[in-house]
This record gives C-alpha cells, structure tokens and sequence, in this order.
C-alpha cells in the first residue's frame, strides 16, 4: 500500500492516504449534518488517532481551496460541507473502513454534545481578591437559568478540575441543590448514589 502522509501518531487502523483523509473530514461534516467547530475536527481526528495533525490541517486546506468545505462565520471557526463536499461523502465514503467511519462519527456526536452541555453551562473562572479562584456556575434549561453558584477554590488547577467534573453532569449538581434546599432526603442520597 502507498502512502502519501505523515504517520506519526497515527494507529494502524489509521489513515495513510490524504485523499482518504479529506473523504473522511467530507464524511463526517455530512453526517453531523450541521456546521462544526474547525478546531474540533481536527481534535477527533487526531485525538482518535485516524490521521496525523499536520495532514488533516492541509487535507481541510485543500478541501477549502475545492470548496468542498466552507467556513460558515466571519471569525472563521464553524465549518461545514458544501454540496461538493456531500457528494464526495455519499459516493467515497466506502473507501473508508467502516470502523474508520463509527469511530469518526461517534467521536464527532459526543464532542458536539460535550459542547452543546458546555454551552448551555456555562462556566467562568476568576481569579478571588487576596488569592485563590472564585468558579462560576450556570445551570440552564437551554432557555433559561435554573440555577446559579459561586465556589471559591484554592488555585486554577483546582479550579479547572471543578470545571471539568461540573460539566461531565450539571444535572446531578442542580439536582443536590435542589435536595438540600428543600430538604429532601431520598434525593440526596440517590444523587449521591451516582457519585460511587
């Protein structure tokens, strides 16, 4: 087999061929079906190991360059498939193997939704007057705030982690909350079930 690409970093399943790279990039802006955050893509792309950073950087230039890709904002950040781009994805598509494929898309699904719970929970990190950070929470509805909290913590690596372990479930926060102030003690303990 030829390749034309770098393979550093990539897994054997992996691909080394940069048309079968922008198949792939056509491929999964086709099965989102919406536009996609740019860096995204290339995050799911190399964090899964399908294509080497640089490669899948130049296969999106040149797809951009065919307008086969389009960018989709002024700030250049959301990308999707132009009818070109649909094309290529509905008749190459099969040159990819399958597991390429699930892989690919089911990694794209759960960063969009990542993004999606991130968006609709926010949270800001500031730094505290005389040390430490205070953390920011939103927990919304999609329309509206549902509910909002400060913690203070001690330093930014703290801080980040409370980040991270708040948006993995914004639910189970609002829920204990809600427990706690209404004094509802089954809830408490069966929010508190998730956390073992």
């Amino acid at each position: 087999m030829e390749h034309d690409v770098f393979t550093e970093g990539i897994e054997p399943y992996g691909l080394r061929k940069r048309s079968d790279i922008g198949i792939l990039i056509c491929y999964i802006l086709d099965n989102l079906g919406k536009p996609f955050l740019k860096d995204d893509l290339i995050e799911v792309i190399q964090d899964n190991e399908l294509a080497n950073y640089f490669e899948t950087t130049n296969a999106l230039s040149e797809l951009m360059r065919n307008k086969n890709v389009e960018y989709v904002d002024e700030r250049q950040k959301y990308i999707r498939v132009t009818k070109n781009g649909r094309l290529i994805s509905k008749q190459l598509h099969s040159t990819l193997s399958l597991y390429v494929r699930q892989k690919a898309t089911s990694a794209s699904a759960r960063l969009m939704e990542k993004r999606k719970i991130e968006n609709e929970n926010p949270v800001t990190i500031e730094k505290a007057e005389g040390g430490g950070y205070n953390v920011n929470f939103r927990v919304t509805d999609g329309m509206r705030d549902l509910m909002s909290l400060t913690l203070f913590v001690p330093d930014i690596t703290e801080a980040n982690a409370v980040k991270r372990t708040f948006h993995k479930n914004p639910e189970r926060l609002y829920s204990i909350m809600l427990a706690a102030v209404i004094g509802e003690k089954s809830m408490i303990e069966d929010a508190l079930k998730e956390l073992r």
